[in-house]
């Protein structure tokens, strides 16, 4: 066995020693902030991954490229660069180009398929934020639940104790109670920062591909007739 290895293993014991006995320590709010954090660094982890996975870190130069085509008038090579790609914005700018084109469509009923296909869109990047939302709200507030129990039995034993009470108890005791506030905001301020962190990245998506759709409608479109205006003029 390597001698470099046994300290590692000793330390990595005597860490996790230390975790279980502040986790006893705490009581059962503890626990509970324990599991607490264990989701929230897998949440983080799974977001950062999800939003890597849907294109939010690379800059969106192909939307750029195939919208810089359709302003150019090449529809069919402006579709093609996007068809294959699920990045945020390679789904709506082709389902703007495409609602565009569609003849069965008018702009107003292209517009609105657009927006659903961007709402649609905009849910999926959001995946994930409602529960780190709840575990920064909760879990101070389970840290203060187990300060207060811890206090209620610090003095209990206080009030027991009676004149025999030992100040270097209560000390400990309120120390052990303490324990579970400075956890709790331990779990949500990381809790708060990647949420606040994940909704700036979403609303600069958001932006982008507003933008995007936005250069998409703007462009005049010599498009055949609707089949509603086909209907009327049939009729008439």
């Amino acid at each position: 066995m390597d001698a470099t290895a046994a300290p590692a293993q000793i330390d990595l014991s005597q860490g996790l020693e230390t975790a279980l006995e502040i986790l006893a320590t705490g009581g059962p709010a503890m626990w509970v902030i324990g599991a607490l954090s264990v989701i929230t660094a897998a949440l983080i982890l799974w977001k950062t991954w999800d939003l890597s996975r849907l294109g939010a870190w690379n800059g969106g130069g192909h939307v750029q490229c195939a919208v810089a085509q359709w302003s150019d008038g090449q529809e069919t090579a402006a579709q093609e660069i996007l068809a294959n790609r699920r990045t945020c914005r390679a789904i709506l700018a082709h389902a703007a180009m495409q609602a565009r084109l569609d003849p069965g469509l008018s702009d107003d009923a292209a517009r609105a398929e657009t927006t659903r296909v961007a709402a649609r869109v905009l849910a999926h990047a959001q995946r994930g934020q409602r529960p780190l939302e709840l575990i920064s709200t909760i879990a101070p507030l389970l840290g203060l639940l187990g300060t207060v129990l811890g206090m209620i039995s610090a003095f209990q034993a206080l009030q027991q104790a009676g004149a025999q009470a030992d100040p270097a108890t209560l000390a400990g005791g309120i120390w052990e109670a303490l324990l579970t506030t400075a956890a709790g905001m331990a779990v949500a301020i990381p809790a708060s920062m990647a949420l606040s962190w994940f909704e700036s990245v979403e609303d600069r998506l958001r932006l982008e591909m507003e933008d995007a759709a936005t250069r998409i409608f703007l462009r005049p479109l010599s498009r055949p007739e609707t089949r509603q205006n086909k209907a009327l003029k049939a009729a008439e």
